[in-house]
């Protein structure tokens, strides 16, 4: 996980946008399993706010969804519970 004590300190000032990335398999539901979980803390995340990007070999994912943080702790309960999804490899 990216280290969000630094967010503060790099010019973000909240509330802002925010892209949350996660990579993991390349399967729809590895998508809409992390689309679920930003949007039990961003119910307002549309599928205009969702980006997924391949892997060179097509294996694995990134996946983008751009939210509306408010602070740094809501960025935080959000990346705690996106690690938490099956097949997380890492977030940033």
């Amino acid at each position: 996980m990216q280290n969000l004590d630094q967010i503060e300190g790099k010019g973000f000032e909240f509330p802002c946008e925010y892209p949350v990335k996660a990579m993991g398999p390349n399967t729809t539901e590895f998508t809409d399993s992390i689309v679920e979980v930003v949007k039990q803390h961003a119910p307002e995340v549309s599928t205009n706010s969702v980006h997924s990007r391949l892997s060179s070999t097509g294996k694995y994912q990134s996946v983008t969804v751009l939210v509306y943080a408010l602070s740094k702790d809501h960025l935080i309960s959000i990346y705690q519970d996106i690690n938490a999804v099956d097949g997380v490899m890492w977030t940033l």
